[in-house]
């Protein structure tokens, strides 16, 4: 089954923005932080729910207007005390709340694509985890779709084995739940894989694998996650700067523009502005 775009937003290009408030913004706030996404030379900025949603429909309603007037595309990235997989009932629908809330204040500030970690294998048959995961994940989205929000809800590609989310994985997902899309972190992949899906003939196999599967609509809406990661056998340990690590990340971008790639690159990188920055400018000095 080929994507069925609902969602109004449609980015043009591919932008590129931080994972939250940029270190160097003078006053720690969304707004503050948007403003200076914007005179950083950047178009992209990922709102951080990550212990929770404390953002207000009020103070939501103000970031849209801030981000519409300074041209700054909003994604989010839900709690990390996400598990749709939990064996107890009341912290699967717990995360799915968290889920919902995530998307509703996103949606609200009028961004466009939210991210969350769907949950862990715990030692289960990975059908089995697939099969689960997908209800609880056509629930929210129908839920979502009741109060008429119309937003990409994107299942991550993560970083440890322990932890769902390989490419096939979150592909067939979108093929059959209506709204979902992949988060890339091409990080997590590397480290997922122990090392490997660090060359252009790599991530050529995975953007190719997707629009086949999901129709250029994947390429066109891709939420991007970038950094340097440090990884051992079981996967991600931590995240780095880009130039600390061994991610081969300016043959990424050259990929990413070979296939025409629009959406979001965020910069996960400890250094979030730095190496978004970093990646813009390389990113428009590539020939194509």
């Amino acid at each position: 089954m080929v994507v069925r775009m609902k969602i109004k937003i449609k980015p043009s290009k591919l932008r590129f923005g931080t994972a939250g408030i940029p270190i160097s913004t003078p006053k720690r706030s969304t707004i503050d932080g948007i403003i200076h996404v914007r005179n950083l030379g950047l178009d992209a900025m990922e709102l951080e729910f990550v212990r929770g949603v404390n953002l207000k429909p009020e103070l939501a309603k103000k970031i849209k207007y801030i981000a519409q007037k300074h041209d700054i595309l909003l994604t989010a990235h839900a709690p990390y005390y996400i598990n749709l997989n939990a064996s107890e009932k009341a912290k699967v629908e717990a995360s799915k709340k968290r889920i919902i809330q995530s998307a509703e204040r996103l949606y609200d500030a009028g961004g466009w694509s939210v991210v969350f970690h769907a949950g862990y294998y715990l030692k289960q048959p990975p059908e089995r985890v697939y099969t689960k995961i997908k209800n609880e994940i056509t629930d929210i989205v129908r839920h979502l779709q009741d109060k008429g929000i119309e937003i990409w809800i994107r299942p991550e590609l993560t970083g440890k084995v322990t932890q769902f989310g390989d490419l096939k994985e979150l592909v067939k997902l979108s093929q059959e739940v209506e709204m979902v899309l992949p988060a890339i972190d091409f990080a997590h992949a590397h480290a997922r894989n122990r090392g490997k899906c660090n060359t252009s003939e790599e991530w050529r196999e995975m953007l190719s694998y997707m629009e086949e599967q999901l129709g250029r609509e994947a390429l066109d809406n891709m939420h991007i996650h970038i950094s340097g990661i440090n990884y051992g056998e079981k996967g991600e340990r931590n995240h780095i700067n880009l130039q600390e690590s061994d991610m081969r990340w300016e043959d990424l971008l050259k990929v990413l523009k070979e296939f025409r790639v629009k959406g979001v690159v965020i910069s996960e990188s400890p250094n979030i502005e730095g190496d978004a920055l970093l990646m813009k400018k390389k990113y428009l000095e590539i020939k194509t």
